[in-house]
């Protein structure tokens, strides 16, 4: 069998075509968009932010050793505030007082002495200023007048002048305890005085 121009053409038409097919295989392998794995976003989780336990402030007069305003955790009782304000003085007396008792937000821990031992938990929250049925109104050391804080026990004429004295040279009480700054007035007055005032 002769090889003619015919077959060596048929031959490199087939050659031409198997070359274009192989090229065009190979450069669409090279431009298909291989997707890429997907990088998971990591969503930072908000840390949780500690909430602070709740607490009450309470009032702690009379027979103590640091008068005032005590912070206390909630669901404290009585003896927790007269531990943190300080302890019982060697005059106190705390009486039929309940130390196991809770003490709420705003309520007042009177401490008596042994001479008047009348300890007791007054009020709670709004309620602390209110008058108890039965018990005298107390005395507002902002407004009163000599003849007034003369009724109180443990005060006469000269130590109602000097409450007014300080009074005039400070403006105001702003606090029951700020009796104690008053001259003349020591720590069985101040717990005699106390439990009948009010600011």
């Amino acid at each position: 069998m002769e090889f003619t121009k015919e077959h060596l053409a048929a031959v490199l038409v087939v050659l031409l075509v198997g070359c274009g097919w192989t090229a065009y295989s190979l450069l669409q392998a090279k431009s298909t968009p291989v997707a890429l794995a997907a990088v998971p976003t990591v969503m930072a989780s908000a840390t949780p932010i500690p909430t602070p336990a709740p607490t009450v402030l309470v009032h702690v007069l009379g027979a103590i050793k640091n008068p005032g305003v005590v912070e206390l955790p909630q669901g404290a009782r009585v003896a927790d505030a007269i531990e943190k304000a300080g302890g019982l003085t060697a005059a106190a007396d705390p009486g039929e007082l309940n130390l196991a008792a809770v003490v709420a937000d705003g309520s007042q821990v009177v401490i008596g002495t042994k001479g008047k031992p009348r300890g007791e938990v007054r009020g709670e929250g709004s309620t602390a200023g209110a008058e108890s049925p039965g018990r005298a109104a107390t005395v507002s050391l902002n407004t009163a007048t000599l003849e007034q804080l003369d009724t109180l026990p443990g005060v006469g004429p000269v130590t109602a002048q000097k409450i007014l004295d300080w009074r005039k040279l400070h403006g105001r009480f702003s606090a029951v305890t700020e009796l104690q700054e008053v001259d003349g007035i020591g720590p069985k007055t101040y717990a005699d005085i106390a439990p009948n005032v009010r600011v």
